[in-house]
């Protein structure tokens, strides 16, 4: 990839994954009923509104998922796969079978931002226990990791007072992030070089 090209890809991933980002904290802040009453609750839907309020006219709620702010994350994930594509100087558009396989790479992204998420939030979460237990913002972390920690705190108690399943629920993220989603991203990298190929 040209020089250009790279610093272009570099612009648009960043400003791409803000909106990305925002979103599936959004996704997964409705799933999980973590607070709202927060900044960073705040700003995922002041950042994600312009998508997420008219998706929600035709996509409805599903249980306890906002469907249409999950949608909104992926396709914005696909647009920048797409995006990606073409600097590469392949267009997705020349070959039909491309798009279905960059819905499906984009979909791979989500799982590994979502991944991201939770691990930022468990090493802020695990801050702020030894830091200020009742900041505001904790009740957010505690309800985005609480699903994680609870299930190994009750095989593993605190030694010495530390609580140590944060140490075990990230190295299980690393190992997802090392084994099923980097294979599911290899193939995925395959296929849609295959098909523009």
């Amino acid at each position: 990839m040209p020089m250009l090209a790279q610093a272009v890809a570099l612009i648009v991933t960043a400003l791409f994954d803000l909106v990305i980002l925002a979103a599936l904290v959004r996704f997964w802040m409705q799933a999980l009923r973590a607070p709202a009453r927060n900044p960073i609750a705040q700003f995922s839907m002041a950042l994600t509104d312009f998508a997420v309020r008219p998706l929600r006219r035709v996509v409805p709620g599903l249980y306890r998922l906002d469907l249409a702010s999950f949608i909104a994350a992926w396709a914005f994930e696909f647009l920048l796969q797409v995006i990606l594509t073409w600097l590469l100087g392949a267009s997705p558009f020349d070959s039909p079978g491309v798009l279905p396989i960059l819905l499906f790479v984009a979909f791979v992204m989500l799982i590994r931002l979502s991944i991201y998420v939770f691990m930022g939030a468990i090493i802020i979460q695990a801050v702020l226990s030894w830091v200020s237990a009742h900041h505001p913002v904790a009740p957010f972390f505690d309800a985005l990791t609480r699903p994680f920690l609870r299930p190994v705190q009750r095989v593993i108690p605190p030694i010495g007072g530390v609580d140590i399943s944060p140490l075990f629920v990230f190295i299980f993220f690393q190992l997802l992030l090392m084994v099923p989603v980097a294979w599911l991203e290899h193939e995925g990298a395959l296929m849609v070089q295959r098909a523009i190929l």
